[in-house]
């Protein structure tokens, strides 16, 4: 099954054209790795497949829907609803403790607030935090962060999780951790995975490593 197809993405802006006809394929369980030289059209590319940004050209499916012609309100509550993120900077708001982050997607999508702290609870033990639902940001390190930010990403069961250098604030150790954490997350979840980074080390393991050059795949 495919979960994500896009075709001919073209993005410019001014007249600086950032994506020159990008076409690609992820299947369902797939973990992908994104590459380039920094300005290759990674980040921009990511967020066109994270429907943040409109391609001005060119057709996006996700998980069978074209996404292209929805409504903002819409394509809002499709990305709430079948996408998740996870960012380089983890961006937990620092008044919440673990269990309080990781609910927020449920909290926004109105789903029952019973049902969402369990879902919390269960995803905190999944990414190792079980013993830190309780804990504030700034009660963690960089690396615990990170997991919180991948498991509020998770919360909604989302058809593709999307990470944006999501290793690139971390030591060594940290680094290694969360980069098993997405295989683990295959295995457990099934889930579909598409990093973009510059760790060779977490591109190399992908199941596939897509190379973007001058806003093309090479």
């Amino acid at each position: 099954m495919i979960m994500i197809r896009c075709t001919d993405i073209h993005k410019r802006f001014g007249n600086l054209e950032v994506l020159k006809g990008i076409s690609l394929e992820v299947a369902a369980g797939e973990v992908v790795s994104i590459v380039g030289a920094s300005g290759a059209g990674k980040t921009t590319l990511l967020q066109i497949l994270g429907t943040l940004l409109t391609p001005d050209q060119g057709r996006v499916e996700i998980d069978g829907r074209d996404v292209c012609g929805l409504s903002d309100r819409a394509l809002s509550r499709f990305r709430n609803e079948h996408i998740g993120f996870v960012f380089q900077l983890h961006h937990l708001l620092p008044e919440f403790t673990s269990l309080e982050n990781v609910m927020i997607p449920a909290l926004i999508g109105r789903r029952d607030k019973g049902a969402s702290e369990r879902r919390a609870v269960e995803l905190l033990r999944t990414v190792g935090l079980a013993e830190r639902s309780g804990h504030k940001p700034a009660q963690l390190s960089g690396g615990e962060q990170q997991r919180v930010a991948i498991a509020r990403a998770l919360m909604n069961e989302p058809a593709v999780l999307l990470a944006d250098e999501p290793s690139g604030n971390l030591d060594s150790q940290n680094r290694e951790e969360i980069h098993r954490l997405f295989f683990e997350l295959r295995e457990r979840l099934g889930q579909t995975i598409v990093i973009v980074t510059h760790d060779e080390h977490l591109a190399d393991e992908a199941d596939r490593r897509i190379v973007l050059s001058d806003g093309r795949i090479i």
